[in-house]
């Protein structure tokens, strides 16, 4: 039997790509997390990409959805939405989703 929890091969990919010099693995990992927690069925792949530069860009299947050096740096809410609005678009975010006043 193939793995139920195996993911279609068109299941979305996303990728963190974050700098190494400047140390912002454990925000990477952080941000991957809450990703994975949010979409645990939605998502086919999610990898952490090293990189150098001061880059911080969070992709999904090679289309850049934040990249910090154009936004700064993300909160998770603005990324969890960003990634919903192309894995998921009718998915709820819950309290996370609602409209800033």
């Amino acid at each position: 039997m193939v793995g139920a929890s195996r993911m279609s091969p068109q299941a979305p990919v996303v990728q963190i790509e974050y700098c190494t010099q400047c140390r912002w693995l454990p925000r990477a990992a952080w941000l991957a997390q809450e990703l994975l927690t949010t979409f645990e069925t939605e998502l086919g792949e999610l990898s952490l990409k090293p990189g150098t530069g001061g880059v911080f860009v969070v992709r999904v299947d090679d289309e850049v959805v934040w990249d910090r050096k154009e936004q700064g740096f993300p909160e998770p809410t603005a990324v969890k939405q960003a990634v919903r609005d192309r894995v998921a678009p009718g998915k709820s975010l819950g309290h996370s989703d609602k409209p800033a006043e």
